[in-house]
């Protein structure tokens, strides 16, 4: 009699028991897709949950605008011959005499090598005085030293040459092939070739940025769009910086995707799918390909947009869910575009759930009956 009824007392505990554990909780790799849709504003909660559709998924394609403004891409390119503050000079001069003033005597000529010009822009030339040689070619710098020269020695011959110094530099940091302060030259006034002047760039280049500062005006275009658009080979200035770096955006993934992680982009656009595809796809024991979240604060405009409401002000916290299984599930998922600092979630299958709630129940009645085992001498298994 008594273990006829024990027979009937243990699916009536696995039931109760089931009860309880699902009123409680169970662990899990994050919310249910019903405890999402219970925290919507639909439902008195504080984010608005939307199905992509092919109207959201146009209405949130924003990509980040990069580019030069048409300041920096009007500016022309500057003569790499006009001489500024810390440029280095080569002088020679010829004079038609034996014994001039300033040949030696067994010569006619004199060579002054590493004149540099000073802060003010001057520099001195022995009998012709203080030359103001920044703002001027070395060609007006030479009729200048000749005009002052010709009075004291007769028919004076000059040669003015700009060699290396620190005078027009750009400064290029970060991934760039050399690092270092670079000379403008005459082949390296404009930005793509003082680029290629530091061996190119480190990053893959579908993702690399450009930022360019000027004073205190900082600026960022794609590499990519460098050699695309001509007109952002910009021309370059005394005291720009140069900054090159990979695309800093990224997203961070939870739940039952292929990994938990936070991912950076690795091309200028990332549609829902690429991203799957980056963490390693869907977990194939344990998501829900009608569960998967993206979470995102939206601006104003855009939140307004996509909800059909114009009264919203303020970024807006919006849940986007996907269902992978629609006829049309993965070609919208194609077109869904992920933003920096995104959160996609998958959610686990409903199966996953139950198992485990069947595997604690299991377990804890198995233990159960291990105890009243031990207690009882073994009398329930007799």
């Amino acid at each position: 009699m008594f273990s006829s009824n024990f027979r009937w007392a243990r699916p009536i505990a696995v039931m109760l028991s089931a009860s309880f554990l699902a009123s409680c909780g169970l662990p899990g790799v994050g919310p249910t897709k019903n405890q999402i849709f219970a925290g919507s504003v639909q439902r008195e909660g504080d984010a608005f949950v939307v199905a992509i559709n092919d109207r959201v998924t146009r209405t949130t394609a924003v990509v980040p605008a990069l580019g030069f403004s048409d300041e920096l891409k009007r500016a022309g390119v500057q003569s790499a011959d006009i001489i500024r503050p810390g440029d280095i000079l080569g002088l020679t001069i010829w004079e038609n005499v034996d014994d001039g003033l300033l040949a030696g005597v067994a010569s006619n000529f004199t060579s002054l090598e590493s004149v540099q010009v000073d802060g003010s822009g001057f520099i001195f030339v022995p009998y012709a005085g203080r030359i103001k040689a920044a703002g001027n070619t070395p060609e007006a710098i030479r009729r200048i030293i000749t005009a002052k020269l010709e009075d004291q020695t007769p028919d004076p011959q000059v040669e003015v040459r700009r060699t290396a110094g620190d005078g027009a530099t750009v400064s290029i940091l970060g991934s760039a092939g050399t690092q270092g302060v670079f000379p403008i030259t005459r082949p390296t006034r404009t930005l793509a070739s003082m680029l290629a002047s530091a061996g190119g760039v480190g990053p893959a280049t579908e993702i690399a940025q450009i930022t360019l500062t000027r004073g205190d005006k900082s600026e960022t275009i794609w590499f990519e769009d460098l050699y695309d658009h001509p007109e952002l080979d910009i021309a370059l200035r005394d005291g720009d910086r140069i900054l090159i770096e990979a695309d800093q955006r990224s997203f961070t993934a939870l739940g039952a995707a292929g990994a938990q992680t936070r991912m950076t982009f690795e091309t200028q656009t990332l549609s829902l799918v690429e991203a799957l595809a980056q963490l390693g796809g869907l977990s194939a024991t344990s998501a829900d390909p009608t569960g998967v979240f993206v979470f995102r604060n939206e601006p104003a405009e855009i939140a307004n947009a996509v909800l059909g409401r114009s009264d919203l002000v303020g970024a807006q916290r919006l849940i986007y869910v996907m269902d992978l299984t629609e006829p049309n599930g993965l070609f919208m998922a194609r077109d869904f575009l992920i933003r920096d600092g995104d959160t996609i979630y998958v959610t686990e299958a409903p199966i996953v759930q139950w198992n485990r709630t069947i595997a604690s129940i299991t377990g804890t009645l198995g233990g159960a009956q291990n105890l009243t085992s031990a207690a009882t001498g073994g009398a329930i298994g007799e």
